[in-house]
């Protein structure tokens, strides 16, 4: 029998009931999610068949070198077309991989919690350098990190090209490094300007981990600003690193020298190894158990997190030393959780997956994804800012929003017409949530199409 904690599991933790699904979880439903909580999965094929950071890397390296060996009057000119279109292409790539597997996939809340987490450590793919490298990231550190530590999660973002790029740190030099020494010496230095850039250093304690309110001052910035000097990628032209492509490398020579103090606490020169850490200790901070508890408790339970649910998420944290897998059972285990009210508004790309993974549907071309991602303002990869995409109601759910929501839905009935049946899909989709005002209406549907428009546009499926 389906209960209403089953579609709970399957709409609120899950990504959306497919087609059977809700029969499959059963009368388990915290069964069925701490299954997906526990242990490592392998990269899923889609994803595992495109290329890696260390290709996408080379391939902007190319563009640089072109750029770079035009004649001067072309110089602030784009790269070639051709290069610009392949990366491009990757995007697409990217975002059709990513999307076939939200929408097939049998883990559903395994998926969304890479979702989350690839948005506490979000990186745009507006910023040219980073367009193709955004979802590397994703797939690279997010995905195999799942089963591990928050603190080698952490350390595994801290050191992709991707995060680095987005953040500027291979630019990152320290004023008394041999680097920024010699340059003193050599005043005629590219044109390019040596300093410390605070970006990463910032982004990980403000929006990564202890918070905005997380007790850090300013000279706690700029400290850790000057331990994380060095952290750059091989081979980047910007930097003058020379290891291997498109990899973690730490560049001694633009290293700031000596002891830092970050957070009260004295750090002994060590090379990456006072940056490492650095990035252990406040990975496992009381403050970022308590940032972090908040951010799942809202994404999870309600835009205004209750206290306890958020204390026994930081609890589970600080017992386990920050065991992902430990944090995420946690959350299962949460009361309040299983509240029958569906306090969550899905954004965009939730009510999208959720509206495909219903009708058992990928559209063949990832452009129509992106474009629909477009409209409702939401595209792949492309948060406004290194603190990700909202998860409030009070940025997706304006009358604009929701028109455009409803344009969508309508065009997705048009291309299913007759494939599916629009009431058979709405008591799959839903089950007991489904209300008898929405049934009511999709049954009475003068078409298919309007039917599953209903469905897509009712209050029941736009919330979680």
């Amino acid at each position: 029998m389906v209960s209403l904690d089953t579609v709970i599991a399957a709409n609120r933790f899950g990504l959306g009931a497919r087609p059977g699904e809700l029969a499959e979880i059963g009368a388990d439903p915290r069964g069925w999610l701490a299954l997906q909580a526990a242990g490592s999965r392998p990269v899923p094929g889609p994803i595992a068949e495109l290329p890696g950071s260390a290709v996408l890397f080379e391939t902007l390296r190319q563009a640089q070198r072109q750029r770079r060996q035009s004649p001067r009057d072309a110089r602030t000119a784009a790269p070639s077309e051709k290069i610009r279109q392949r990366q491009v292409a990757r995007y697409f790539d990217q975002v059709a991989a990513r999307y076939r597997v939200a929408v097939e996939t049998r883990e559903s809340f395994r998926e969304r919690l890479v979702d989350f987490w690839s948005n506490h450590f979000a990186v745009s793919a507006d910023k040219a350098t980073v367009l193709t490298l955004a979802a590397t990231l994703e797939n690279e550190v997010i995905r195999p990190n799942l089963a591990g530590s928050f603190a080698d999660l952490l350390l595994a973002v801290a050191t992709h090209p991707a995060m680095i790029l987005y953040l500027d740190n291979q630019a990152s030099i320290g004023p008394g490094s041999p680097l920024a020494r010699r340059a003193t010496r050599r005043p005629q230095n590219n044109g390019r300007k040596l300093g410390i850039n605070e970006n990463l250093a910032r982004e990980i304690l403000e929006l990564h981990t202890l918070g905005v309110n997380g007790g850090y001052s300013q000279a706690d910035v700029t400290a850790f600003a000057q331990v994380l000097t060095g952290w750059s990628i091989g081979a980047d032209q910007g930097s003058g690193a020379k290891g291997r492509p498109g990899a973690f490398e730490f560049r001694e020579r633009a290293h700031e020298p000596g002891a830092k103090v970050v957070l009260g606490k004295r750090y002994a020169e060590d090379g990456a190894g006072q940056g490492r850490a650095v990035l252990k200790d406040i990975a496992r901070h009381s403050a970022t158990a308590q940032h972090l508890a908040t951010k799942l408790a809202r994404h999870f339970i309600a835009d205004e997190p209750p206290p306890g649910a958020v204390e026994r998420i930081a609890r589970a944290f600080r017992d386990s030393e920050g065991d992902l897998p430990a944090v995420h059972k946690a959350l299962i285990e949460l009361p309040e959780a299983w509240r029958a009210t569906s306090a969550k508004f899905k954004t965009p790309h939730e009510f999208v997956v959720s509206a495909l993974r219903a009708a058992a549907f990928v559209p063949a071309k990832a452009r129509q994804l992106v474009a629909s991602f477009q409209v409702l303002g939401q595209r792949p990869y492309t948060p406004g800012s290194p603190a990700g995409w909202p998860d409030t109601a009070a940025q997706w759910d304006g009358p604009d929003a929701l028109f455009k929501r409803i344009e969508w839905a309508a065009q997705i009935g048009d291309r299913l017409g007759s494939r599916v049946r629009p009431l058979q899909l709405a008591e799959d989709a839903l089950g007991p949530s489904l209300s008898d005002a929405t049934r009511m209406a999709v049954a009475r549907a003068s078409s298919a199409a309007q039917g599953i428009t209903l469905l897509f546009a009712s209050p029941q499926f736009m919330r979680r």
